[in-house]
């Protein structure tokens, strides 16, 4: 979708399709939510088929939404891809069940990504980037979006204790995850693209996990950890590690690449704050939570009212399905003055939900933010300059915001 948004339009609420993959691979949706912010906070949708949705999208509401599980249940489904279709691993995948359950299995996880923890990974990380940035100095045209999509599993793969033969494969996976419209994802229909990649990941996880109890081998990755991890005192099974696991698979690989490309993209046509950035390299932070809230890469999550819901000026009935526009929250001016400004000096940016809300801030947060903060110290101190070099390609989808295609020519940053 387009980050900078064109000009204020009008918008005909009673025919809006927020589900239309148009809107988001050619389209300008911020406008659209401009408009509902400010004239339908609540909005309600029927699809084709029937099935029915709400959407929220003021910051207060999405904060309310995402952070109150007594009142919006994860354990129905999370993504609007199936939406007012029970999913069949709620419960149990992580990012599908509410707290106490939630909490008990995310709590030893998520010791090993506090910022503390992977702080030790920081040496790492930096080598890794500065192989990744490598080749876009050499003067020829250079891929960004293309390219980032690996990046993760670059930086994330020995941590989870993936080898590295596998990572474009599972990259590949993830993406017709969450992609699974877009021409470069899509195999046969969205739902057997959907289909295939959740049985190939699952499928994954469940052999590594047999291969390791098999061999006896133990190791500190993230992965080996789950087969520790015991909610309520009971172990989990093959089936729910392999379900965790392809839950942390899909963090680790799909929002990380489109914050940096939707970010060098929005300095590349603010030339001044890029300049800014390379003046005083203690921005590096800042620009980060700008960049995450600008790109808003996860643009949604669902949630289901559990019984009937006041909210926005409107009502969503019980067992509601609601979607929270992150996207959309993170462009709010009640939070955000002048928000489709980018400005990497902006007071408060660490105020967006770019990482969700609540019991699901994204476990991973710390990492992709020390990620994000090494990736843009490097480009800074290495590149002199970027330009584009052809049309951004955007990612099909109404559930993550991103680019498939970003052609950028880089020089080098002279040395003083």
């Amino acid at each position: 979708m387009r980050l900078t948004p064109g000009p204020a339009r009008d918008v005909d609420l009673e025919c809006l399709d927020l589900f239309d993959l148009d809107l988001y691979s050619y389209g300008d949706p911020h406008p659209v939510w401009d408009v509902m912010r400010d004239k339908a906070p609540l909005h309600h949708q029927v699809l084709p088929d029937g099935r029915e949705f709400w959407s929220v999208t003021r910051y207060e509401d999405v904060c309310r939404v995402l952070g109150d599980h007594r009142e919006f249940t994860s354990e129905r489904g999370t993504t609007p891809t199936h939406v007012g279709i029970d999913d069949p691993a709620a419960g149990v995948l992580l990012t599908s069940t509410d707290p106490p359950r939630h909490t008990e299995v995310r709590r030893p996880i998520g010791t090993k990504l506090t910022a503390r923890a992977v702080k030790s990974w920081e040496d790492s990380i930096r080598r890794t980037i500065q192989r990744f940035l490598e080749p876009a100095l050499e003067g020829e045209t250079f891929d960004l979006a293309e390219k980032a999509l690996l990046l993760p599993a670059m930086v994330t793969g020995p941590l989870l204790g993936i080898p590295e033969k596998d990572w474009e494969e599972l990259v590949q996976l993830t993406a017709m995850v969450t992609a699974p419209s877009d021409p470069h994802f899509k195999t046969g229909s969205e739902a057997a693209t959907l289909a295939i990649a959740h049985h190939e990941l699952v499928t994954y996880v469940k052999e590594w996990v047999r291969t390791r109890r098999a061999s006896g081998a133990e190791d500190d990755s993230l992965l080996h950890h789950l087969m520790s991890v015991r909610p309520g005192g009971a172990p989990l099974s093959d089936e729910e590690i392999a379900l965790d696991g392809y839950s942390i698979l899909l963090g680790a690989n799909v929002t990380t690449p489109h914050t940096v490309s939707g970010t060098v993209q929005a300095l590349i046509e603010r030339p001044e704050q890029f300049e800014k950035a390379q003046a005083d390299p203690s921005l590096v932070p800042n620009l980060v939570e700008e960049g995450l809230r600008w790109t808003s890469a996860a643009c949604n999550f669902m949630r289901y009212a559990v019984d009937d819901v006041q909210i926005g000026g409107g009502t969503i009935p019980a067992r509601g399905a609601v979607v929270a526009w992150i996207g959309s929250a993170n462009r709010d001016a009640s939070q955000f003055p002048d928000p489709h400004e980018f400005d990497i000096t902006r007071a408060g940016a660490k105020r967006h939900v770019a990482f969700g809300f609540g019991p699901h801030f994204c476990i991973g947060g710390p990492l992709a933010r020390m990620t994000l903060r090494i990736f843009f110290e490097e480009l800074l101190q290495r590149f002199g300059s970027i330009e584009l070099d052809g049309e951004p390609q955007h990612l099909r989808s109404y559930f993550i915001a991103g680019m498939t295609h970003l052609p950028i020519v880089a020089q080098k940053r002279k040395t003083p």
